[in-house]
Protein backbone atom coordinates (compact mmCIF):
# COMPACT_ATOMS: atom_id res chain seq x y z
CA UNK A 1 0.00 0.00 0.00
CA UNK A 2 2.79 2.36 0.86
CA UNK A 3 4.40 1.78 -2.56
CA UNK A 4 1.10 2.46 -4.34
CA UNK A 5 0.68 5.71 -2.39
CA UNK A 6 4.13 6.89 -3.43
CA UNK A 7 3.42 6.11 -7.09
CA UNK A 8 0.10 7.93 -6.93
CA UNK A 9 1.69 10.98 -5.30
CA UNK A 10 4.31 11.05 -8.05
CA UNK A 11 1.66 10.94 -10.75
CA UNK A 12 -0.24 13.75 -9.04
CA UNK A 13 2.76 16.12 -9.06
CA UNK A 14 2.34 19.25 -11.20
CA UNK A 15 4.05 19.10 -14.58
CA UNK A 16 6.49 21.79 -13.50
CA UNK A 17 7.74 19.58 -10.71
CA UNK A 18 8.53 16.63 -12.98
CA UNK A 19 12.20 16.70 -13.90
CA UNK A 20 12.99 15.97 -17.54
CA UNK A 21 16.38 15.00 -18.87
CA UNK A 22 18.26 18.05 -20.14
CA UNK A 23 20.98 18.40 -22.74
CA UNK A 24 23.91 20.68 -21.98
CA UNK A 25 24.44 23.74 -24.15
CA UNK A 26 27.78 22.43 -25.37
CA UNK A 27 26.33 19.07 -26.33
CA UNK A 28 23.47 20.75 -28.15
CA UNK A 29 25.87 23.01 -30.05
CA UNK A 30 27.92 19.96 -31.05
CA UNK A 31 24.73 18.23 -32.17
CA UNK A 32 23.76 21.11 -34.45
CA UNK A 33 27.32 21.24 -35.76
CA UNK A 34 27.23 17.53 -36.55
CA UNK A 35 24.05 18.07 -38.61
CA UNK A 36 26.16 20.07 -41.05
CA UNK A 37 28.65 17.17 -41.48
CA UNK A 38 31.75 19.37 -41.11
CA UNK A 39 34.20 16.74 -42.36
CA UNK A 40 32.39 16.57 -45.69
CA UNK A 41 32.25 20.37 -45.88
CA UNK A 42 36.00 20.72 -45.30
CA UNK A 43 36.71 18.31 -48.13
CA UNK A 44 34.46 20.22 -50.51
CA UNK A 45 35.74 23.66 -49.56
CA UNK A 46 39.36 22.64 -50.16
CA UNK A 47 38.40 22.74 -53.85
CA UNK A 48 37.13 26.32 -53.63
CA UNK A 49 40.23 28.39 -52.83
CA UNK A 50 42.52 26.80 -55.46
CA UNK A 51 39.76 27.32 -58.01
CA UNK A 52 39.62 30.98 -57.08
CA UNK A 53 43.40 31.24 -57.48
CA UNK A 54 43.22 29.68 -60.95
CA UNK A 55 40.37 32.03 -61.90
CA UNK A 56 42.29 35.05 -60.66
CA UNK A 57 45.63 33.94 -62.08
CA UNK A 58 47.06 34.57 -58.61
CA UNK A 59 45.73 35.25 -55.12
CA UNK A 60 42.32 36.95 -55.03
CA UNK A 61 41.50 39.36 -52.22
CA UNK A 62 41.40 37.81 -48.75
CA UNK A 63 37.96 39.31 -48.16
CA UNK A 64 36.51 37.62 -51.23
CA UNK A 65 38.06 34.30 -50.26
CA UNK A 66 36.65 34.47 -46.72
CA UNK A 67 33.19 35.49 -47.90
CA UNK A 68 33.10 32.73 -50.50
CA UNK A 69 34.23 30.12 -47.98
CA UNK A 70 31.65 31.31 -45.45
CA UNK A 71 28.86 31.25 -48.00
CA UNK A 72 29.91 27.84 -49.27
CA UNK A 73 30.10 26.49 -45.73
CA UNK A 74 26.63 27.75 -44.88
CA UNK A 75 25.12 26.35 -48.09
CA UNK A 76 26.74 22.93 -47.71
CA UNK A 77 25.87 22.82 -44.01
CA UNK A 78 22.27 23.69 -44.75
CA UNK A 79 22.02 20.98 -47.39
CA UNK A 80 23.48 18.41 -45.00
CA UNK A 81 21.15 19.42 -42.17
CA UNK A 82 18.09 19.07 -44.41
CA UNK A 83 19.49 15.73 -45.58
CA UNK A 84 19.66 14.59 -41.95
CA UNK A 85 16.00 15.59 -41.51
CA UNK A 86 14.86 13.69 -44.60
CA UNK A 87 16.99 10.61 -43.94
CA UNK A 88 16.33 10.32 -40.21
CA UNK A 89 14.39 7.08 -40.71
CA UNK A 90 17.13 5.20 -42.53
CA UNK A 91 19.82 6.83 -40.38
CA UNK A 92 18.21 5.13 -37.41
CA UNK A 93 18.49 1.75 -39.10
CA UNK A 94 22.11 1.95 -40.28
CA UNK A 95 24.81 1.29 -37.71
CA UNK A 96 27.04 3.94 -39.28
CA UNK A 97 24.49 6.73 -38.75
CA UNK A 98 22.25 5.73 -35.87
CA UNK A 99 24.15 7.98 -33.44
CA UNK A 100 23.41 11.13 -35.45
CA UNK A 101 21.41 13.78 -33.53
CA UNK A 102 17.98 13.01 -35.03
CA UNK A 103 17.94 9.21 -34.62
CA UNK A 104 19.48 9.67 -31.16
CA UNK A 105 16.73 12.14 -30.21
CA UNK A 106 19.11 14.97 -29.35
CA UNK A 107 17.44 17.43 -31.72
CA UNK A 108 13.80 17.59 -32.76
CA UNK A 109 13.31 16.97 -36.51
CA UNK A 110 11.45 20.23 -37.13
CA UNK A 111 14.25 22.26 -35.56
CA UNK A 112 16.83 20.47 -37.71
CA UNK A 113 14.81 21.34 -40.83
CA UNK A 114 14.48 24.98 -39.80
CA UNK A 115 18.20 25.09 -39.04
CA UNK A 116 19.06 23.78 -42.49
CA UNK A 117 16.75 26.19 -44.29
CA UNK A 118 18.10 29.11 -42.26
CA UNK A 119 21.68 28.23 -43.20
CA UNK A 120 20.69 28.12 -46.86
CA UNK A 121 19.04 31.55 -46.73
CA UNK A 122 22.02 33.00 -44.89
CA UNK A 123 24.40 31.50 -47.47
CA UNK A 124 22.53 33.22 -50.29
CA UNK A 125 22.63 36.59 -48.52
CA UNK A 126 26.34 36.30 -47.68
CA UNK A 127 27.36 35.42 -51.23
CA UNK A 128 25.01 37.97 -52.80
CA UNK A 129 26.34 40.84 -50.69
CA UNK A 130 29.94 39.71 -50.41
CA UNK A 131 30.56 38.23 -53.87
CA UNK A 132 27.92 38.36 -56.61
CA UNK A 133 24.52 37.07 -57.66
CA UNK A 134 25.81 34.18 -59.78
CA UNK A 135 27.85 32.63 -56.96
CA UNK A 136 24.84 32.93 -54.64
CA UNK A 137 22.53 31.27 -57.16
CA UNK A 138 25.02 28.44 -57.79
CA UNK A 139 25.33 27.75 -54.06
CA UNK A 140 21.56 27.56 -53.63
CA UNK A 141 21.29 25.42 -56.77
CA UNK A 142 23.74 22.98 -55.20
CA UNK A 143 21.66 22.87 -52.01
CA UNK A 144 18.43 22.32 -53.94
CA UNK A 145 19.99 19.63 -56.14
CA UNK A 146 21.34 17.76 -53.12
CA UNK A 147 18.03 17.91 -51.29
CA UNK A 148 15.48 17.36 -54.05
CA UNK A 149 17.33 15.42 -56.75
CA UNK A 150 19.69 13.29 -54.66
CA UNK A 151 18.07 12.89 -51.22
CA UNK A 152 14.38 12.90 -52.07
CA UNK A 153 14.42 11.35 -55.56
CA UNK A 154 17.52 9.33 -56.41
CA UNK A 155 18.90 8.02 -53.13
CA UNK A 156 16.03 5.61 -52.54
CA UNK A 157 15.17 4.85 -56.16
CA UNK A 158 18.32 4.43 -58.28
CA UNK A 159 21.66 2.64 -58.06
CA UNK A 160 23.14 5.65 -59.90
CA UNK A 161 22.13 7.92 -57.02
CA UNK A 162 25.66 8.90 -56.04
CA UNK A 163 26.73 9.44 -59.67
CA UNK A 164 24.03 11.96 -60.54
CA UNK A 165 23.76 13.30 -57.02
CA UNK A 166 27.50 13.92 -57.02
CA UNK A 167 26.86 17.01 -59.12
CA UNK A 168 25.86 18.82 -55.94
CA UNK A 169 29.22 18.14 -54.32
CA UNK A 170 31.01 19.27 -57.47
CA UNK A 171 29.49 22.76 -57.32
CA UNK A 172 32.05 24.50 -55.03
CA UNK A 173 34.53 25.04 -57.90
CA UNK A 174 31.77 26.72 -59.90
CA UNK A 175 30.88 28.90 -56.92
CA UNK A 176 34.52 29.86 -56.42
CA UNK A 177 35.05 30.63 -60.11
CA UNK A 178 31.89 32.72 -60.30
CA UNK A 179 32.85 34.64 -57.15
CA UNK A 180 36.08 35.78 -58.82
CA UNK A 181 35.02 36.28 -62.43
CA UNK A 182 31.27 36.88 -62.23
CA UNK A 183 30.79 34.18 -64.87
CA UNK A 184 31.77 30.65 -65.85
CA UNK A 185 34.18 29.21 -68.40
CA UNK A 186 35.66 25.96 -69.66
CA UNK A 187 38.25 25.71 -66.85
CA UNK A 188 35.43 25.95 -64.30
CA UNK A 189 33.55 23.14 -66.04
CA UNK A 190 36.65 20.93 -66.08
CA UNK A 191 37.13 21.57 -62.35
CA UNK A 192 33.49 20.64 -61.83
CA UNK A 193 34.15 17.45 -63.80
CA UNK A 194 37.13 16.51 -61.62
CA UNK A 195 35.07 16.52 -58.42
CA UNK A 196 32.11 14.93 -60.20
CA UNK A 197 34.20 11.98 -61.48
CA UNK A 198 36.03 11.62 -58.16
CA UNK A 199 32.81 11.15 -56.19
CA UNK A 200 31.68 7.67 -57.39
CA UNK A 201 34.91 5.72 -56.71
CA UNK A 202 35.34 7.59 -53.42
CA UNK A 203 31.82 6.90 -52.17
CA UNK A 204 31.46 3.40 -53.61
CA UNK A 205 34.55 2.34 -51.65
CA UNK A 206 32.65 3.37 -48.52
CA UNK A 207 29.42 1.77 -49.75
CA UNK A 208 31.22 -1.54 -50.26
CA UNK A 209 32.21 -1.52 -46.62
CA UNK A 210 28.65 -0.75 -45.46
CA UNK A 211 26.82 -2.78 -48.07
CA UNK A 212 24.84 -4.72 -45.44
CA UNK A 213 23.83 -1.46 -43.77
CA UNK A 214 22.45 -0.02 -46.99
CA UNK A 215 20.67 -3.26 -47.81
CA UNK A 216 19.03 -3.33 -44.39
CA UNK A 217 17.86 0.27 -44.83
CA UNK A 218 16.54 -0.42 -48.34
CA UNK A 219 18.88 2.07 -50.04
CA UNK A 220 19.73 0.83 -53.58
CA UNK A 221 23.43 1.66 -53.56
CA UNK A 222 25.36 0.11 -56.44
CA UNK A 223 26.99 -2.67 -54.33
CA UNK A 224 23.53 -3.70 -53.12
CA UNK A 225 21.87 -3.71 -56.54
CA UNK A 226 24.70 -4.76 -58.89
CA UNK A 227 27.06 -6.52 -56.52
CA UNK A 228 30.65 -5.93 -55.48
CA UNK A 229 32.31 -7.00 -58.75
CA UNK A 230 30.32 -4.52 -60.85
CA UNK A 231 30.91 -1.76 -58.30
CA UNK A 232 34.66 -2.29 -58.43
CA UNK A 233 34.59 -2.36 -62.24
CA UNK A 234 32.68 0.91 -62.46
CA UNK A 235 34.99 2.46 -59.86
CA UNK A 236 37.93 1.59 -62.09
CA UNK A 237 36.23 3.19 -65.11
CA UNK A 238 35.47 6.40 -63.23
CA UNK A 239 39.02 6.48 -61.87
CA UNK A 240 40.40 6.40 -65.41
CA UNK A 241 38.01 9.16 -66.50
CA UNK A 242 39.01 11.17 -63.43
CA UNK A 243 42.73 11.04 -64.27
CA UNK A 244 41.98 12.03 -67.88
CA UNK A 245 39.90 14.98 -66.68
CA UNK A 246 42.66 16.20 -64.35
CA UNK A 247 45.12 16.16 -67.27
CA UNK A 248 42.65 17.99 -69.51
CA UNK A 249 42.89 20.96 -67.15
CA UNK A 250 46.49 21.57 -68.27
CA UNK A 251 45.68 22.87 -71.76
CA UNK A 252 42.26 24.25 -70.84
CA UNK A 253 43.45 26.41 -67.93
CA UNK A 254 47.11 26.82 -68.88
CA UNK A 255 48.41 24.87 -65.88
CA UNK A 256 52.15 24.49 -65.35
CA UNK A 257 54.58 21.67 -64.61
CA UNK A 258 53.89 21.61 -60.87
CA UNK A 259 50.24 20.77 -61.41
CA UNK A 260 50.99 18.40 -64.28
CA UNK A 261 53.44 16.42 -62.16
CA UNK A 262 51.02 16.26 -59.23
CA UNK A 263 48.16 15.16 -61.48
CA UNK A 264 50.28 12.36 -62.96
CA UNK A 265 51.68 11.09 -59.66
CA UNK A 266 48.49 11.41 -57.62
CA UNK A 267 46.33 10.13 -60.47
CA UNK A 268 48.61 7.16 -61.00
CA UNK A 269 48.20 6.25 -57.34
CA UNK A 270 44.43 6.61 -57.50
CA UNK A 271 44.04 4.51 -60.63
CA UNK A 272 46.50 1.94 -59.31
CA UNK A 273 44.50 1.46 -56.11
CA UNK A 274 41.25 1.22 -58.09
CA UNK A 275 42.87 -1.40 -60.32
CA UNK A 276 44.09 -3.32 -57.29
CA UNK A 277 40.61 -3.23 -55.75
CA UNK A 278 39.15 -4.62 -58.99
CA UNK A 279 41.72 -7.37 -59.56
CA UNK A 280 42.15 -8.34 -55.90
CA UNK A 281 38.76 -7.58 -54.30
CA UNK A 282 39.66 -7.57 -50.62
CA UNK A 283 38.52 -5.42 -47.71
CA UNK A 284 42.05 -4.06 -47.40
CA UNK A 285 42.17 -2.99 -51.04
CA UNK A 286 38.82 -1.22 -50.79
CA UNK A 287 39.81 0.53 -47.59
CA UNK A 288 43.09 1.66 -49.15
CA UNK A 289 41.25 3.23 -52.08
CA UNK A 290 38.85 5.06 -49.80
CA UNK A 291 41.57 6.36 -47.49
CA UNK A 292 43.69 7.51 -50.44
CA UNK A 293 40.80 9.24 -52.19
CA UNK A 294 40.42 11.84 -49.43
CA UNK A 295 43.93 13.36 -49.44
CA UNK A 296 44.10 12.81 -53.20
CA UNK A 297 41.49 15.45 -53.92
CA UNK A 298 42.94 17.92 -51.44
CA UNK A 299 46.53 17.52 -52.62
CA UNK A 300 45.52 17.81 -56.26
CA UNK A 301 43.77 21.13 -55.67
CA UNK A 302 46.52 22.42 -53.39
CA UNK A 303 49.05 21.70 -56.17
CA UNK A 304 46.74 23.51 -58.55
CA UNK A 305 46.68 26.58 -56.35
CA UNK A 306 50.45 26.68 -55.85
CA UNK A 307 50.97 26.19 -59.57
CA UNK A 308 49.13 29.44 -60.26
CA UNK A 309 50.07 31.42 -57.15
CA UNK A 310 53.84 30.96 -57.14
CA UNK A 311 55.85 33.38 -59.31
CA UNK A 312 57.30 30.96 -61.81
Amino acid sequence: MLRQDVVQQTLDLPNAAVRRPTVSLLRMANAYLSLTKPRIISLLLVTTVPTMIVAQGGMPSLWLVLVTLLGGTLAAGGANAINCFLDRDIDGIMSRTRDRPLPAGTIEPERALLFGISLGVLAFVVLLLGANLLSALLAIAALAFYVFVYTIWLKRSSSQNIVIGGAAGAMPPLVGWAAVTGGLGWPALVLFGIVFLWTPPHFWALALRYRADYARAGVPMLPVVKGEAETRRQSLIYSGLLVACTLALVPVAGMGLLYLGAALVLGGGFFGLALRSWRWPTVQATRALFLYSIPYLGLLFVAMGFDQALPW
